[in-house]
């Protein structure tokens, strides 16, 4: 007889799960019979949210980005982050010298809702450190919802 009881099997399964399914390349989703997975796919793009009585704060962890490379948009009370990073090919890699190479190109995306209205002209943001701070001063209603570049500074 076996000490192992059903939910030391389960801890074990949902072990298992967890560790492969950080692991899983979920590009081809559709092909999959279980669920709707990519919902659950994480951006990639960490944020905090905070909204204060005359504007809302969104400051988003982006390491390893050019500020160039990064583009702001918001339309109806939605701020879209994007962010792309593009390796240089090297001659190196060519010739075989890396043992492992991890670092990758890799393109962002997160669109977060915005709990008020926003002058959108007015907004500002600032990239230091891998840290982008994206401050959205509110507003009443106004006419138009054309959406709003902002400018990263």
């Amino acid at each position: 007889m076996s000490n192992i009881t059903p939910f030391d099997e389960m801890n074990r399964v949902f072990d298992r799960m967890s560790r492969d399914f950080g692991r899983m390349d979920l590009s081809d989703v559709g092909r999959m019979n279980w669920g709707d997975v990519e919902s659950m796919r994480r951006s990639g793009i960490d944020i905090d949210l905070a909204e204060y009585d005359d504007e809302i704060v969104v400051v988003a962890d982006l390491p390893g980005f050019d500020r160039e490379h990064i583009d702001l948009t918001v339309r109806d009370d939605v701020l879209t982050i994007a962010a792309e990073r593009v390796l240089e090919s090297d001659d190196a890699d060519e010739s075989g010298s890396y043992l492992r190479r991890e670092r990758r190109a890799e393109s962002l995306r997160r669109s977060v809702g915005l709990p008020a209205e926003v002058r959108e002209d007015d907004a500002s943001a600032t990239y230091s450190n891998g840290v982008l701070t994206v401050t959205l001063p509110k507003t009443t209603v106004e006419e138009g919802s054309d959406s709003h570049r902002i400018d990263v500074n």
